[in-house]
């Protein structure tokens, strides 16, 4: 879809330019991180309609901007946290009061978990991930069972569809726990170690909530994957069910959550779930354009100076290649969404410190000038700088920076 097609965004001069207003009227310097307040509004209430009821557990590592974070806490339909890092969660349990931290990935960092078991609130607050009992070894050798709180544990089960006999895997490739009977020994397991509490489950149905199925011009492989979507829901239902009632009978879980931005509506349908985590809805990565069922607004985009002119359609933007994680391809580059008709150069893409770009509008611009793009994955993006400007827009649509506030980097924080 052309880089400023996106249903919130009407007017892309009035969007876009507003923002690039906005930042240069407060005095900002490239490269700038600005975040659309109602746009996020807009974000907020569409994951919340499509939970359906369910409660969003907010997933950290597409924010990592704690203000942001805490701010949605507050609002009806959201709960709890899902971290990324064992330091990150420890964090945010007591710098922010976050009373339900999930650590979404097991850990094996002895000097963070030795922190976090040296304080007791944040033990109460943070469950570690496990879906092997060596984790469980690795916490036991850093502060032995009788002299640190009681540790709770969550189980990852793994979501991904299996077919032909195990012989075809479709998702990710995360926990080895995927049948019912592996869950309830590894429950087992957890329930006879001392100094564990079992509380929990996740699974993240990797397959379904962070793969497109609508793609320009992609017909045949859209409706490959939609039809592979629908088949692992159904398979991922009936075996989490079995599984989550199989953990049941050996301790009383707390939660089990599953699911994340691509797959709220279908997560939500899982009587077995009692939260769903999203994150990246909540900014809106260009990403998520791919998808059929829901698109959300570009709330998070970043603007970069214009620093050379090396040919009458060519201009040379500083810094750029900030590249999202995943399968090296085009749609991990960031997107120039404004000016709008601006390309990428084949031979250069997004740099390192510097990003040339082609195209008509290149000739409007001036050094100095500022060229605005859309993110693929909001986490990443916010590592690369220090703060973000908040944006609000008057009666009159006019776009005004209201507070810049700091970003994960911005507190000196580095977790991943």
């Amino acid at each position: 879809m052309p880089p400023t097609d996106n249903p919130y965004v009407t007017d892309p001069a009035e969007y876009w330019g507003g923002i690039d207003d906005a930042v240069r009227r407060a005095g900002l310097d490239s490269p700038v991180l600005a975040l659309d307040l109602g746009a996020l509004e807009h974000n907020v209430a569409d994951l919340r309609a499509r939970a359906g009821g369910v409660p969003i557990r907010v997933a950290s590592k597409s924010l990592r901007v704690r203000s942001v974070i805490d701010d949605i806490l507050q609002r009806d339909g959201f709960a709890g946290v899902l971290a990324y890092d064992v330091a990150e969660a420890h964090w945010l349990a007591t710098e922010s009061g976050v009373t339900d931290v999930l650590l979404g990935y097991p850990t094996v960092k002895r000097a963070a978990l030795a922190a976090l078991l040296a304080d007791s609130t944040a033990c109460e607050r943070v469950t570690l991930l496990i879906d092997d009992p060596a984790q469980l070894d690795i916490v036991d050798a850093v502060v032995a069972p009788e002299r640190r709180p009681v540790v709770r544990i969550a189980i990852d089960l793994d979501a991904s569809l299996r077919a032909v006999a195990g012989h075809v895997h479709v998702g990710v490739r995360r926990s080895p726990v995927h049948s019912v009977e592996q869950a309830q020994r590894l429950a087992r397991t957890v329930a006879a170690r001392k100094g564990f509490r079992l509380v929990g489950a996740m699974s993240y149905e990797a397959q379904v909530a962070g793969v497109g199925n609508e793609v320009a011009g992609k017909f045949l492989m859209n409706t490959a994957v939609q039809t592979m979507q629908t088949v692992s829901m159904v398979e991922l239902r009936h075996r989490r069910g079995k599984a989550i009632a199989a953990l049941r009978e050996v301790a009383d879980l707390e939660f089990v959550n599953a699911g994340g931005t691509g797959s709220l509506e279908e997560t939500a349908k899982d009587g077995a779930v009692t939260d769903i985590a999203a994150g990246s809805g909540f900014f809106g990565g260009h990403l998520f354009d791919t998808y059929k069922h829901f698109q959300p607004a570009p709330a998070l985009s970043f603007g970069l100076d214009v620093l050379r002119r090396p040919d009458h359609e060519i201009v040379t933007c500083a810094g750029g290649g900030w590249i999202a994680s995943g399968p090296p391809a085009a749609d991990r580059l960031p997107k120039p969404v404004w000016p709008s008709g601006l390309q990428f150069i084949g031979t250069e893409a997004a740099g390192e410190v510097q990003t040339p770009l082609r195209g008509a509008a290149a000739a409007t611009l001036a050094i100095g000038d500022r060229v605005w793009f859309r993110h693929t994955k909001s986490g990443e993006v916010c590592e690369r700088s220090e703060s973000v400007a908040l944006i609000e827009r008057g009666a009159d649509g006019r776009a005004e920076v209201v507070d810049v506030v700091p970003t994960y980097r911005g507190e000196g924080k580095c977790f991943l």
